[in-house]
């Protein structure tokens, strides 16, 4: 499975960007789908996930309200909607897949990564 992050940014406090996740390789419903995110020298941090069918979803408290995860299995494809970013939101996103099994938070149990795409939010 190969995923290809994009769609990151600078953008200002209270702006938006939407980042997609194109994946390639595998039937694309097959897995659920997760964004996190990692600022340098901090641990990788939960944003999103959503099941296969996108009848599951989470999201991190930091996040919900503001931020959207949703799905095109027929475009094979994954985005994360975020509005009213804030400075905190800055770092670098990656997306993630999880094969054969249900939504998690937890960043071990994905099984493949995409590159990450930097997304900046300045004051």
């Amino acid at each position: 499975v190969q995923l290809q992050a994009s769609g990151g940014g600078l953008v200002q406090a209270g702006g938006s960007l939407r980042l997609s996740c194109a994946a390639s390789g595998r039937t694309f419903n097959d897995y659920a789908m997760g964004w996190f995110r990692q600022v340098s020298g901090k641990e990788r941090e939960f944003v999103a996930a959503i099941s296969w069918s996108g009848g599951v979803i989470y999201y991190a408290n930091s996040v919900k309200g503001r931020f959207t995860i949703s799905r095109d299995n027929a475009k094979n494809t994954v985005y994360l909607q975020m509005n009213s970013l804030e400075p905190e939101d800055t770092a670098v996103y990656y997306c993630a897949a999880r094969i054969y099994s249900s939504v998690t938070t937890q960043a071990t149990t994905y099984d493949y990564w995409g590159q990450g795409t930097q997304v900046t939010v300045s004051s």
